[in-house]
């Protein structure tokens, strides 16, 4: 298994808190594995004995009996260990109707920890608040991180490691497959179900067509600004008649499935946020090779959405920075801190350079500013730093 050592720290940071985990995130991005994980590293660093862990994925036909909630409750209920804490992991708990009865009944007991993880149709976040009450907390999980992902590919150098990652993504199971047109099915299989399971079947009359279209200009136009009235018109062009209110309804279903995220603008001088424009990224490069083939992409969008991923997996929230007519690529903030992004190909160029700092030079506070290029080489200009991209993302 793939280390993914920053869940393992998150997940023992609320360890033994009267808290649910709930891992969220796409399709085949490792929720069931981490948990996996997770049950040995409690085993082998907490000595916590076998009989303190219930492991139950509702997938499995052998425990379809324990698909009624009140079943369920008892069973675990009479295997629990008293006095001491047992860790109880749920795989795919919206194969039990009426689930968050029996979490709810078992999160009152002060010797319980739980952890779950279920379909994306069935578990948005949006709809985990209504279930459970507000008595959990959501860790979301990403495919492969270019740290994640680097050990997999163990013979090559970083940069030739970080071309296949910009290329391929970081499904963890696609990383084990060599072979392209196997590779290119599993993940065409990943794109397909979300776009069918996730985002159709929420949709009296979904369009099929319509959802493919959409998924692919959303590809397209990574890092663009765009808005529900644009894509209409497009739409329309295309003989797709469509109005900005479903355009809005779609996007919503889309980030909701985490196969795209949006990312609002944030006005830095008046220290305000904005919902009129935003970009939308993909969860993963994989996407791009599956829903455009082989057209040439945008290299600098494509490293833009890295970047912008990458700020997520580090707990930040992030905005495209607005300052009069120029754009900062990101705000990142976290804690009140606040950090400014631009990202570039290269600026070995000095009018590409002078242009790329222009905006952070219009910043009037002291907080990072960092320049994220594939130049090599750190470099930091009257507190402006320039980050190779690769030393960024493994620092």
């Amino acid at each position: 298994m793939i280390k993914r050592e920053s869940y393992m720290k998150r997940l023992n940071l609320v360890r033994d808190k009267q808290i649910i985990k709930v891992l969220t995130g796409v399709r085949r991005s490792g929720k069931s594995t981490i948990l996996k994980m997770y049950e040995q590293r409690l085993k082998e660093q907490f000595q916590i004995a076998d009989n303190q862990i219930q492991h139950l994925n509702f997938e499995d036909l052998g425990i379809s009996d324990l698909q009624d909630y009140r079943k369920l409750y008892n069973y675990l209920n009479q295997h629990l260990v008293a006095d001491k804490m047992n860790y109880i992991f749920f795989d795919e708990i919206q194969n039990v109707p009426h689930f968050e009865k029996a979490l709810d009944s078992l999160f009152i007991k002060k010797n319980v920890d739980l952890y779950v993880t279920g379909s994306n149709a069935f578990m948005f976040s949006g709809e985990l608040s209504t279930l459970l009450s507000g008595r959990y907390i959501e860790i979301h999980v990403f495919p492969l991180s270019f740290r994640e992902f680097l050990p997999t590919v163990n013979d090559e150098d970083k940069k030739q490691a970080f071309d296949r990652y910009l290329s391929k993504g970081g499904f963890p199971f696609a990383t084990q497959l060599n072979d392209n047109q196997t590779y290119y099915d599993y993940i065409d299989g990943i794109v397909n179900t979300v776009l069918v399971k996730d985002i159709l079947s929420r949709k009296e009359r979904g369009n099929a067509n319509l959802v493919k279209e959409l998924a692919k200009y959303l590809t397209d136009t990574t890092g663009n600004l765009i808005t529900p009235r644009k894509i209409a018109g497009l739409m329309t062009s295309k003989g797709i008649k469509i109005s900005p209110a479903t355009v809005s309804s779609y996007l919503k279903n889309f980030t909701d499935a985490f196969l795209f995220y949006k990312c609002d603008r944030y006005d830095i001088s008046g220290k305000r946020y904005l919902t009129i424009n935003s970009k939308y990224y993909t969860v993963d490069p994989a996407l791009r090779i599956d829903l455009l083939g082989t057209k040439r992409p945008n290299f600098g969008s494509r490293l833009e959405n890295i970047v912008y991923l990458e700020l997520l997996r580090r707990g930040y929230e992030v905005y495209v920075g607005s300052l009069g007519s120029r754009k900062i690529d990101f705000v990142a903030i976290k804690n009140g801190v606040k950090e400014y992004y631009q990202v570039s190909l290269s600026v070995k160029d000095e009018q590409t350079y002078q242009r790329e700092v222009r905006g952070f030079q219009q910043i009037h506070d002291n907080f990072p500013k960092r320049l994220i290029t594939e130049d090599s080489g750190y470099y930091n200009d009257n507190g402006i730093e320039q980050i190779n991209v690769i030393d960024w993302l493994l620092s």
